[in-house]
């Protein structure tokens, strides 16, 4: 069973390791203004708006012309990953 619970804390870790790329391209491509038709930036879109509008509803996370969302998400994330491989392992 050990093995088991191994594998699963290890599959979450990657799959957070993914997001955390995922957002950290999400955010990069919105400096430039991209054309928001490019599948690559609809699904790089569909993939994190959901998780920052959770977010913006909560906390106000836009100043002036920077959004915090993607780095409110980031630090999360990294603290629950933080958190499996000091408690899971």
């Amino acid at each position: 069973m050990n093995g088991v619970l191994t594998a699963f804390f290890e599959t979450i870790q990657i799959v957070m390791h993914i997001y955390m790329w995922i957002i950290i391209a999400s955010a990069l491509i919105s400096w430039i203004r991209p054309n928001p038709y490019n599948p690559i930036v609809r699904t790089l879109y569909s993939l994190t708006e959901p998780v920052y509008n959770a977010i913006r509803r909560v906390i106000p996370t836009t100043f002036g012309m920077i959004d915090i969302a993607p780095m409110i998400v980031l630090f999360t994330l990294i603290l629950l990953n933080n958190l499996i491989a000091r408690y899971a392992f």
